[in-house]
């Protein structure tokens, strides 16, 4: 594809640098001295447990036992607690359906729905690593993920011919590659020693520095060291900051290029020629379900899916592995009401019935037959969906938007002739990716920029102004001459696309978060603003009961600053500070003493 690189991308949207003389819009993402993740923060005091729990929840054993079915054995530390319902999740997910026919040793992963709020002791902190993670690497408030290393293994002294048991490692974050690593060292010497290998490994962990995103992070486990890089939001789209080994890395084992990236096209190798077509369906989060041979494979294909269209954020539900046991079945096979939005993975054949009035489903067959090429296959009409014994290829009915890239398909045909390595297939997969999305919501942040008040019009002592409303005729307006075509040779209904998109979920989700980066930017101007006035003129012109009222503002605007971490210039808050307790001391004893009490959050 002839599209520009992201640094074009990015100069195209730069703000002029100097706004003290020109009637701009200051854009949120407008980086702020002090705000980068090279900041170094100083660590909380860390509890037994703490840093064990800025990584997992808990790891369970999940037997099966041939008179109660699958049971969780062991939770460690014993102290994490789990609902009964959690408890039931964990169970059915932990194992591939029995017509998988999984032999020796598999690795997936599953999702599933938290059943009870949680406090954590480390709450700030862990908010502070968050708000500078890229989104698709945030903590999930509403669901855990389980990742887990099954064994099944023939063994004639037990009754059902099997040894069969899982190991699962249940944590908020989405760090698939990384989990699925340290769960490669951990699951053997368990199946080998037992429990004693777990509280060692637990133990291991809870002395782990926490996860917080642009450090360089050396992790020792069970003997073996492991060094990674968490990424950040502040780093440049498309690349990825390698960690190097260095001389003094004499004890590190494993070096992990990425903690989180799937391969994308040993998962959409199977149907590559609907790559396109597949990138619409997540962009507009239509009901999506992966019909695959294994849980690993379903896994897989469901979080490739859902990182196809970064660097947006998936906001709607998506389960890399689906049981008929989950408790979500009922609510996402009805056919009394149109399929919700969401991805679903699954292995069961019952779900080729049960799902049939789907609209859109993907059939995945074993990846581990990539030696030939996939044929060009057409999309398959959903009455020709039986069984899973199907062929493999997209069933659906839906007409894409945008016309066919031809270019990306022979690109990739052409790497498979001349067995280029999977790595750089699976990178110029991701680069495709990434600059359809670019060029896609590259109009919509310039639009949405727009949407700020002018710079000048931030007053002190007035409340911060009001950002306008998102107009979709106006925004519509602006693809004539701004749309995506700056960036983007494809052909095809653009203005389609974008009309459905401002009807999803995904778009809901991004500009909830870009409105609220807004907000915090205006908060943030009015803070620098009211730093900037000379209070000592201020107190001298008001009476003491209107210095009173300004104090209490002050401390609340110091308050809502630190609670949202706004992103103020380096030294703000000393400065508002100082600023209170020069306003403190111009008043009466008796009003300094109730002044200088702690206010409550």
């Amino acid at each position: 594809m002839a599209l520009q690189g992201a640094e074009e991308l990015e100069e195209q949207i730069e703000e002029p640098e100097d706004v003290q003389d020109q009637d701009v819009r200051v854009s949120p993402a407008e980086e702020m001295p002090g705000d980068g993740p090279g900041e170094e923060e100083p660590d909380p005091l860390f509890l037994p447990w703490d840093r064990f729990s800025a990584w997992l929840h808990c790891i369970c054993v999940v037997g099966f036992d041939l008179e109660l079915g699958q049971a969780v054995e062991v939770i460690y530390p014993h102290h994490s607690k789990l609902t009964e319902k959690e408890k039931t999740s964990i169970c059915y997910l932990s194992f591939p359906d029995s017509n998988s026919g999984c032999l020796g040793d598999t690795q997936f992963c599953f999702r599933f729905r938290q059943a009870a709020v949680r406090k954590s002791s480390l709450g700030c902190f862990l908010d502070h690593c968050d708000r500078d993670a890229p989104v698709c690497l945030k903590r999930d408030q509403g669901h855990f993920y389980g990742y887990v290393y099954f064994r099944q293994v023939r063994d004639k002294s037990l009754k059902r011919g099997y040894f069969q048991k899982s190991l699962v490692l249940i944590s908020k974050l989405p760090y698939v590659t990384f989990f699925h690593s340290l769960l490669k060292l951990i699951a053997p010497e368990y199946f080998e020693k037992q429990e004693p290998c777990l509280e060692a490994a637990c133990n291991d962990i809870d002395r782990w520095p926490a996860p917080c995103p642009g450090k360089i992070l050396t992790l020792p486990i069970m003997g073996v060291v492991m060094k990674l890089r968490i990424p950040t939001c502040y780093d440049k789209l498309g690349t990825s900051q390698l960690v190097q080994s260095t001389q003094s890395d004499s004890l590190v084992s494993i070096v992990l290029p990425t903690i989180h990236e799937v391969d994308l096209f040993r998962c959409f190798y199977p149907v590559f020629f609907h790559i396109q077509m597949l990138w619409e369906l997540v962009l507009l989060g239509e009901a999506l379900v992966v019909m695959a041979p294994s849980p690993a494979e379903s896994s897989d294909t469901v979080l490739a899916l859902v990182s196809c269209i970064s660097p947006l954020r998936y906001c709607s539900d998506f389960r890399p592995y689906f049981t008929i046991h989950d408790s979500e079945f009922k609510e996402y096979t009805t056919r009394t009401q149109a399929p919700p939005s969401v991805i679903l993975g699954v292995t069961n054949p019952f779900f080729a019935k049960t799902l049939q009035h789907w609209p859109h489903i993907i059939r995945i067959g074993d990846m581990k037959q990539t030696g030939e090429m996939a044929k060009h296959m057409k999309v398959k009409k959903l009455k020709n969906l039986k069984t899973l014994d199907s062929k493999p290829g997209v069933y659906s009915a839906y007409k894409p938007f945008l016309n066919k890239d031809e270019d990306i398909i022979k690109q990739l045909q052409k790497g498979v002739h001349q067995k280029r390595p999977s790595a750089a297939q699976n990178a110029i997969l991701r680069r495709y990716f990434l600059e359809l999305t670019q060029s896609f919501i590259i109009p919509l942040e310039r639009y949405v920029a727009s949407l700020m008040p002018l710079q000048k019009s931030i007053s002190p002592w007035k409340s911060p102004p009001q950002l306008r409303l998102f107009n979709q005729e106006e925004f519509m307006k602006t693809l004539e001459k701004a749309g995506p075509q700056l960036t983007s040779r494809l052909k095809g209904d653009w203005i389609g696309l974008y009309r459905q998109f401002l009807k999803s979920p995904n778009f809901d989700g991004w500009f909830r978060n870009r409105r609220k980066e807004m907000m915090q930017k205006l908060e943030a101007l009015h803070l620098e603003a009211l730093c900037d006035e000379d209070l000592q003129l201020r107190v001298q012109q008001h009476t003491e009961v209107e210095t009173v009222d300004l104090v209490l503002k002050l401390k609340d605007k110091l308050i809502q600053a630190e609670r949202e971490q706004l992103p103020v210039r380096t030294g703000t808050l000393a400065k508002l500070q100082a600023h209170i307790e020069y306003v403190i001391l111009s008043l009466p004893e008796d009003l300094q003493g109730i002044l200088h009490k702690p206010s409550t959050p």
